[in-house]
């Protein structure tokens, strides 16, 4: 199910990525005291009391700015509050309010979108007389934030959440398997879904960046129901917001969040660029099963090395998901395309997988046997007990002495260990560290 989605829009330098950073707990925006750093949107999860949210920073908008990367923009503000449920309008204590805060809340009051307004830089009580004049954009009351020193960022939370819609399920069945297809422009995505239904649903083109939309497509192989989500194009950063390209990132996100499994394709004719890993970190970080696809196989000049070549190459670009097959293909000439739907229902399966908690805890206990923690100070990190607590993707609970004692490495290879056991083809796998408690 796709979280609902709040953007932070401003004008330049009032501390947006400041505050997405406290709301994400990580410095994932550039922060730096110049105006216009921040020039593509940046997405990512967080979650209030319990309300789970995709939140995006923009570049700040100056309504007049005529060079390029302004436009470039002010375009991707604009698609930012097209895409958002709930806006947060961020606003400058220490510079008043100027006529680009006016300008921009005539852009947020056309939107009709729900706005919570808030002013930061209010690092002291002695500040508080300054928010009064923000009254005037129209918007009701002002919320006082400090990004710099995280004041009054659970007052926001909690206005911004009261506001966010409730999202529906998608209706479908539990039994249907949710495919999303992502991947930069051009590699093809609207042809491979036309080869699996067999028939022309979605415009192909060879322009880059045709397919504008997320589109459903439900349909039928074998008894088993699928939809397939199609995206558009992601764009490589920096050019993604043409303003012939009405498309974000955002609604690949949406898709991604959606899916059960994810097929990140990558065009076997260029091979892989870093905008690749980009797009299949998405769908790691969102814990979905995933499949690379690499697509155009048949222009490809091959012989019997080259498969066990490119597949090693994405071994060693993608490190972070070596639990992901490999499938070579030809959406145009449809060959080796049976091959992809089993193996969509395999990895769909292991990311819905239960281990029952006796047989996680034998395998567990024969890897410690086999290589013990190491001790740190004469101390040893002694595991309790695991289980499973989550499917979509398996996360694994490991009850310890210490939690501070579990290197980041002796816990890759208890992960190891648990997937040569199981298998878990296809999907991440999250281990999580907790202490024992007294009582348990």
């Amino acid at each position: 199910m796709a979280r609902p989605v709040i953007a932070i829009v401003g004008r330049p330098n009032v501390g947006k990525s400041t505050i997405f950073n406290r709301i994400v707990g990580d410095r994932l925006a550039i922060v730096e005291d110049k105006p216009g750093v921040t020039r593509d949107r940046l997405y990512s999860a967080g979650e209030w009391n319990g309300v789970a949210f995709s939140i995006v920073d923009t570049g700040g908008i100056e309504i007049d700015g005529e060079d390029e990367i302004m436009k470039s923009v002010r375009m991707q503000a604009e698609l930012a509050i097209e895409e958002a449920d709930v806006i947060i309008f961020m606003v400058d204590a220490k510079a008043g309010l100027t006529h680009s805060d006016d300008e921009v809340a005539q852009m947020l009051f056309r939107s009709r979108k729900p706005i919570v307004l808030a002013v930061n830089k209010v690092d002291n009580q002695d500040r508080m007389d300054e928010v009064y004049e923000f009254y005037g954009l129209g918007f009701g009351q002002p919320m006082a934030i400090s990004g710099s020193h995280g004041i009054g960022i659970g007052d926001l939370l909690d206005a911004v959440v009261e506001k966010l819609p409730i999202i529906e399920d998608d209706g479908y069945d539990d039994d249907v398997i949710r495919v999303a297809l992502i991947g930069r422009p051009n590699v093809g995505k609207s042809s491979l879904v036309n080869a699996l239904l067999g028939e022309e649903r979605v415009i192909v083109s060879n322009v880059a960046g045709t397919t504008r939309d997320a589109i459903d497509t439900p349909f039928e192989r074998d008894g088993q129901r699928y939809v397939l989500i199609d995206t558009a194009g992601m764009r490589k950063r920096g050019k993604v917001y043409e303003t012939t390209e009405k498309y974000s990132v955002m609604r690949a996100m949406k898709a991604i969040e959606r899916a059960d499994v994810v097929l990140v394709l990558i065009n076997g004719e260029e091979g892989i660029i870093e905008q690749d890993k980009h797009i299949a970190g998405y769908a790691h970080e969102a814990g979905k099963a995933s499949i690379f696809v690499v697509n155009k196989w048949d222009v490809v000049d091959k012989d019997d090395k080259t498969m066990n070549a490119f597949t090693q190459n994405i071994r060693d670009h993608f490190l972070f998901m070596t639990y992901a097959p490999v499938v070579f293909l030809s959406a145009l000439t449809k060959s080796r395309l049976h091959k992809l739907l089993p193996i969509v229902n395999h990895v769909s399966q292991q990311h819905a997988m239960r281990i029952q908690t006796h047989l996680l805890n034998d395998v567990v206990a024969d890897a410690v046997a086999y290589n013990p923690p190491p001790t740190d100070k004469g101390r040893r990190l002694k595991i309790n007990y695991v289980t499973q607590v989550a499917t979509k993707p398996p996360t694994i609970v490991i009850f310890v002495n210490d939690p501070d004692m579990m290197h980041f490495s002796y816990e890759r290879y208890l992960e190891n260990k648990i997937r040569a056991a199981f298998d878990f083809e296809g999907t991440p796998v999250r281990l999580f560290t907790r202490r024992k408690s007294d009582e348990d």
